[in-house]
């Protein structure tokens, strides 16, 4: 029987998000990797357990993760059963409809029929009445976007999702995503864009300008890069590394020579901080406030330890900023 921590508040800060009253850890445990059937119940268990005695009080998900799609669902759904059912109402979980689940025209995307029957099967996983947080994991070119936000209202109106969000839409989808939202009475809560030292598009394509005249939140993936800014590769491709792998998302070819030496530029700027470079890039992401939670993938409880300390912190000086922007732009 698990019995949480009782000081799993006293350290970890709690941002609000946007204009709601929702508050946010500002590390959320992302289950995009890890929760698939190739990994040990034992290795997830563990990481969910340390990870709310933490203060990680939100877990995010989506309809496609595991491998295979769904499987992370299940799996958290177990867990839910097993170790959290008396923490229910402290949780966040959230998921998301929009990339390929089952075969034929309504398997994927943005239509009102997908979009529904998509959470309707990911509650059923989870062992879950409602989520806490429902997205539209993509924008779909051929569906009006009124129809797929329609959509997200009407989970709201049917008690299945408590707020909604979007992910991986422009800053222009974003805000006419607000608008339409706005007018049938459920607000935008949320945002989820890939954000990064290595990859700033929400800065130059004025997403999160846009995020903060809507006063929508904000909370980003892949802020380590899918494990380039760790340490994992500042001496080469580790034989067990996502990168050695046919990941689609890491590969070899991406870590050129010259990526190296910028990581190992950033690792020094890092140590003169007293973090590891891994610390630094989850302290860069939420520099200044304006990223409401940082999602982080784990495959151990340890890792999940490492990411909550960068949260000591989280403030650069002028100067710090400048060397890593020359060390990327360099």
């Amino acid at each position: 029987m698990y019995t949480a921590h009782p000081d799993r508040y006293a350290d970890m800060p709690y941002r609000r998000t946007g204009r709601s009253g929702l508050m946010l850890p500002a590390l959320s445990l992302g289950l995009w990797h890890n929760f698939g059937p190739d990994r040990s119940a034992e290795m997830q268990r563990a990481i969910l357990r340390r990870a709310f005695d933490l203060g990680v009080t939100h877990f995010d998900l989506a309809n496609n993760y595991g491998p295979p799609p769904g499987a992370a669902e299940t799996a958290l759904g177990g867990f839910l059963r097993s170790d959290f059912a008396a923490y229910r109402d402290e949780l966040v979980i959230s998921t998301k409809a929009g990339y390929l689940m089952w075969p034929g025209p309504y398997g994927e995307w943005g239509s009102r029929k997908y979009v529904l029957s998509s959470l309707d099967q990911s509650l059923k996983r989870m062992g879950l009445d409602y989520v806490d947080v429902f997205y539209s994991h993509r924008p779909d070119p051929d569906t009006p976007l009124e129809e797929t936000m329609g959509a997200l209202h009407s989970a709201v109106q049917q008690g299945k999702a408590l707020y909604v969000g979007v992910s991986n839409y422009s800053a222009e989808q974003t805000r006419e995503a607000a608008r339409i939202l706005g007018e049938l009475g459920t607000p935008l809560l949320i945002h989820q864009p890939r954000y990064s030292m290595l990859d700033r598009r929400p800065e130059t394509g004025g997403l999160l300008d846009a995020l903060d005249e809507l006063q929508v939140g904000s909370i980003v993936f892949s802020p380590l890069e899918q494990g380039v800014l760790t340490g994992r590769y500042l001496d080469g491709i580790p034989e067990d590394s996502r990168a050695a792998s046919d990941s689609p998302f890491l590969n070899s070819d991406k870590l050129t020579g010259e990526l190296v030496g910028k990581l190992r530029a950033l690792d020094e700027i890092a140590k003169s901080r007293g973090q590891s470079l891994a610390q630094m890039a989850l302290a860069w992401v939420l520099r200044g406030g304006r990223v409401t939670s940082a999602l982080v993938g784990a495959s151990s409880a340890r890792q999940i330890e490492d990411s909550v300390g960068a949260l000591d912190n989280l403030d650069f000086e002028a100067g710090e900023l400048a060397r890593i922007d020359a060390v990327i732009n360099g």
